[in-house]
């Protein structure tokens, strides 16, 4: 287990790569200040090194216009940033030497013209590790996948890096990265980097670790089931899921509530699998109307005390800006969770394993004797739902497939004749191992993967035992106040498809009538962490 909490990794022998670490969420211009440490001389003595200089780290926009203005190069940024990742993770090689190349060449260029290359001229930026590079291994976690440099770049890579980023390190996934925690044989467990007995989620949660104790600028990932919001959520930081078609398939899937959306939705991917729908400024009212749930699953499954709270909080905060909140029961969540598990398991998850090699299995696909003892348990602690959700996942014959196929659509369609307010919902955060039996708790996020709607994560608040007690008749095997004290929890703004926009807009409104809260840069502390 690595000292600081955040990532247990070790770079390949005879790798090209010796990288993976950390998360999907954004910076965004709420952000408050923060110092980071500026070194000169090889990263492999930073954490030896006294600081040179301090380097004052603001939102992405700041950052380019700090390098236009020539107050700052884009080689002092990326040594900032180098040093702060190398505090949270002092045992990975990362991608610090391409960086630094990249970095002299934008300043060279800057130099020289006087322009910037791009919107993200100077930024450095992290990324998860499914995504290709040319030079690095892709391998999300598969040993059989090491030692295999990509031979191009993903499409996202090569925009990002045409606007200017600099992307300096890859990070940490679960193996084959459908779960919501983040730990595999290769790279090992990335944990919470408020407390190490808590998952950081998953399956960018590398991704939301490293941004919560400000080790990027900028975090890119993918969410087919929560993979971003969840991480969010867990890990106190912001994202964003757009519209599937809006970016790419292998497009960016998180950005800044600014600037990077404007450039993901701009951007056309060169295989020409994103429409064609440039970013536009959108103008809301001054007043707006919410809606808002506290059961999980159709009024039969209740939130957690924290979970509820931060949702109520949430509530409380914009009738005081005067916008209209309506509670509502989620009519589809169980049917959306139905369809997800119908659909993702249809061959019985044998193309997904196919890849594991001589890899120990982590706990996506249960033996059947361990689900049905599962079924067992969920029925009896928890719910009627979790076996029923539990016994879709298995192999489908064709027309179980075609059937699942034309459920979601009917899925979709229904969201849209019955909810027609904005919604949010929170999640909570579970201990190490809690994917394997709380699986079901991804409907939160799940249902807005099978409508495809567009869904922003904001952090709200933290856990508080004083407050979030379990009443009597609530049970939950994992809950535990106590042990989650101080650990982030978030709200979900869901949109309606296409409008990505909106959902920025969205979340400005939202974050401007929270206020305050102890979020953003510099509010992480390595003496904040709770260690095992």
């Amino acid at each position: 287990m690595d000292q600081v909490g955040l990532l247990e990794m070790k770079s390949l022998p005879n790798s090209t790569n010796g990288v993976i670490v950390l998360f999907d969420s954004f910076a965004t211009s709420i952000f408050k200040q923060s110092f980071l440490r500026v070194f000169n001389k090889d990263d492999q003595d930073i954490l030896q090194m006294g600081f040179n200089a301090t380097f004052d780290v603001q939102a992405t926009s700041e950052i380019v216009q700090r390098i236009a203005k020539g107050e700052w190069t884009s080689s002092e940024v990326l040594e900032a940033y180098i040093a702060r990742s190398a505090i949270a993770q002092a045992k990975v090689n990362f991608l610090y030497e391409d960086a630094r190349k990249q970095a002299k060449e934008l300043d060279a260029e800057f130099a020289s013209t006087k322009t910037l290359r791009g919107p993200f001229h100077g930024v450095p930026f992290s990324i998860k590790d499914n995504y290709q590079i040319e030079g690095y291994d892709a391998t999300i976690g598969f040993t059989a996948w090491a030692n295999n440099p990509g031979k191009k770049d993903a499409c996202v890579v090569a925009q990002l890096r045409a606007a200017g980023a600099i992307i300096f390190v890859k990070t940490n996934v679960p193996q084959t990265m459908l779960a919501f925690e983040c730990s595999n044989p290769l790279w090992g467990r990335t944990t919470n980097p408020w407390n190490n007995k808590y998952t950081c989620g998953g399956s960018s949660g590398g991704e939301g670790a490293l941004l919560a104790m400000d080790g990027s600028a900028l975090g890119i990932g993918s969410d087919i089931g929560g993979s971003l919001r969840i991480p969010a959520s867990y890990c106190g930081v912001y994202s964003l899921k757009p519209t599937a078609e809006r970016v790419s398939f292998i497009g960016t899937q998180g950005r800044t509530v600014n600037c990077s959306a404007k450039l993901s939705l701009a951007k056309k991917d060169s295989s020409h699998q994103n429409v064609s729908m440039p970013y536009h400024a959108v103008e809301l009212p001054s007043k707006l109307r919410f809606g808002y749930y506290l059961f999980l699953i159709d009024g039969m499954m209740e939130s957690s005390p924290a979970c509820k709270r931060a949702v109520l909080e949430t509530v409380s905060a914009l009738r005081k800006q005067g916008h209209q909140c309506i509670e509502f029961t989620s009519p589809l969540n169980a049917s959306a969770m139905e369809v997800f598990l119908g659909l993702a398991s249809s061959d019985g998850y044998k193309k997904m394993l196919s890849h594991l090699d001589s890899d120990p299995m982590a706990s996506l696909k249960l033996p059947s004797f361990v689900r049905k003892l599962a079924c067992w348990i969920a029925k009896m602690f928890l719910h009627s739902l979790f076996p029923r959700f539990f016994s879709l996942a298995r192999e489908k014959s064709v027309l179980e497939f075609t059937d699942f196929t034309d459920q979601r659509n009917k899925v979709a369609a229904a969201w849209y004749e019955q909810i027609s307010v904005w919604d949010k919902y929170v999640l909570p955060v579970i201990p190490h191992g809690g994917a394997t039996y709380l699986s079901v708790l991804t409907a939160a996020t799940i249902t807005y993967n099978v409508i495809d709607s567009p869904v922003g994560t904001i952090p709200v608040t933290r856990v508080n035992p004083d407050t979030d007690n379990l009443s009597t008749d609530f049970v939950n095997p994992v809950y535990d106040p106590k042990a989650m004290e101080g650990i982030p929890v978030g709200v979900q703004l869901v949109g309606k498809k296409w409008e990505d926009e909106n959902v920025l807009a969205m979340m400005h409104v939202v974050d401007a009538a929270l206020g305050p809260r102890g979020f953003g840069l510099g509010s992480w502390e390595p003496t904040k962490t709770v260690s095992i």
